[in-house]
């Protein structure tokens, strides 16, 4: 695979079987609190990717030692817990473009206090995190901007903490602010329930829910009334720690990774099935099934699985549809919206516009190279099917985002080949992609 482009012919088949690598949701917020925790966690299917290698470095940076062993050809991460106070209290921590590593940390290392310069690559430069801090510095935490306002880069400092009032924090930009909120208020040990109040409309409660279940795994049981508080319950000093750990956790497969191959296994008659995550999953993305369902696909599931079988002979249809708890595999639905008979509307993609790179106008860009008619705004986007398709000139670009590639990389089960800009960028969250993608198609000769 060049890193420059990869070159698709058009596909004509989709079957098999893909084991999905780990949540990427699952595995940066597990690693947190597995550092944070009294005890030793063993960590089983854990995503190796750029994300989580970012959150691997930047807690060793901080003195957690993380040990990778082999059992019975497993890969396993070892992570001794720090008891709830990192060893080292100055750190230079470069985070990459991985919201789901800086954040937590910013709000984990603001409420511990230290010395500690989070930065990262332009584009994470661009992505806010002002909310967040603006809930962290009304609490007596110390952050301050090194470059633009509510923007990283940042540095954290010792601040003075006062939880006798309520946490405010916005939920309508970003669910990782709450969740950052909520990993970290534990470790101040308070001797009174701590109240966190949301601002706004929370998006992604799927999300949050995945933050909430992990919490309890490592012995935090927070209330959650409604979605529009939280409690976190006191600390009582009987506790021998604030984290302890499970001692085993397994991390299930990605199901925004899986939402590529299950729409595959539509596009490409099948059957396909997905391996890694299923009715019990605790992500919300797995609700694509769902929609896809909704299209026409043939979808069946069982507790760790779900298998694609074609479409009903009405072929794939148009769907209209609020994806606030599936932001990630919405994109998927964007361009299946190529195949389907009708226009396809997409609305709750609001954070669209804050992730790695704004996808609503990449997303648009990119779909009308096909020649399909694309209208779009603050929190919907519109996409029709080509009446001719065109192969686009240039390739399809991917703006240094991962999931534009490799949703992009299902245009190629239309009559065109293409052209993927830097296909490498899958390296974020799915490394060998394009070589799981290759394992379960055919291509035109």
């Amino acid at each position: 695979m060049s890193s420059s482009s990869l070159h698709l012919e058009p596909i004509t088949s989709a079957r098999g079987q893909i084991t999905l690598p780990g949540s990427k949701s699952i595995s940066n917020r597990v690693l947190l609190l597995s550092a944070l925790a009294s005890g030793t966690t063993s960590l089983h299917g854990l995503l190796d990717a750029d994300d989580t290698r970012v959150m691997q470095s930047a807690l060793t940076a901080l003195g957690v030692h993380l040990e990778n062993q082999t059992r019975d050809n497993e890969s396993i991460l070892l992570v001794q817990g720090c008891n709830g106070q990192f060893v080292n209290n100055t750190a230079d921590l470069f985070m990459g473009n991985a919201g789901t590593a800086i954040r937590p940390l910013t709000a984990a290392l603001a409420i511990l206090g230290g010395d500690y310069h989070l930065h990262g690559v332009p584009r994470m430069h661009e992505r806010p995190i002002g909310d967040l801090v603006d809930g962290l510095k009304g609490i007596g935490a110390k952050i301050d901007y090194l470059g633009q306002t509510n923007y990283p880069p940042i540095q954290i400092g010792s601040g003075h903490l006062l939880l006798d009032q309520a946490v405010k924090v916005r939920g309508d930009v970003s669910s990782q602010f709450l969740t950052a909120l909520l990993m970290a208020l534990p470790l101040t040990a308070h001797p009174r329930d701590i109240c966190i109040e949301v601002v706004g409309e929370l998006i992604s409660k799927p999300y949050i829910e995945i933050t909430l279940r992990l919490m309890e795994k490592f012995g935090i049981k927070v209330i959650n009334n409604n979605w529009q508080s939280f409690v976190i319950p006191a600390f009582k000093h009987s506790q021998s720690a604030v984290y302890i750990s499970p001692g085993e956790f397994w991390v299930e497969g990605d199901a925004s990774s899986a939402s590529y191959f299950l729409a595959a296994g539509a596009l490409g008659g099948g059957p396909l099935m997905i391996k890694g995550v299923g009715r019990e999953s605790i992500q919300g993305d797995v609700a694509f099934a769902n929609a896809l369902a909704m299209m026409g696909a043939n979808v069946t599931q069982g507790n760790n699985w779900i298998e694609v079988r074609g479409v009903d002979e009405a072929g794939l249809q148009a769907i209209d549809i609020d994806c606030t708890p599936i932001p990630d595999a919405a994109m998927t639905l964007a361009v299946l919206g190529l195949f389907a008979k009708g226009t396809t509307r997409l609305t709750g993609i609001a954070s669209w516009r804050v992730k790695e790179t704004d996808r609503i106008a990449a997303m648009e860009c990119e779909l009308k190279k096909f020649g399909a008619t694309v209208s779009s705004g603050d929190n919907f986007i519109e996409v029709s099917p080509p009446e001719t398709w065109t192969s686009p000139i240039g390739g399809v670009d991917t703006y240094d985002d991962h999931r534009m590639a490799m949703c992009f990389s299902l245009a190629a089960f239309g009559p065109v080949p293409l052209e993927i800009n830097d296909p490498a960028c899958v390296s974020k969250t799915f490394p060998h992609y394009f070589d799981e993608l290759r394992s379960v198609i055919a291509v035109s000769k």
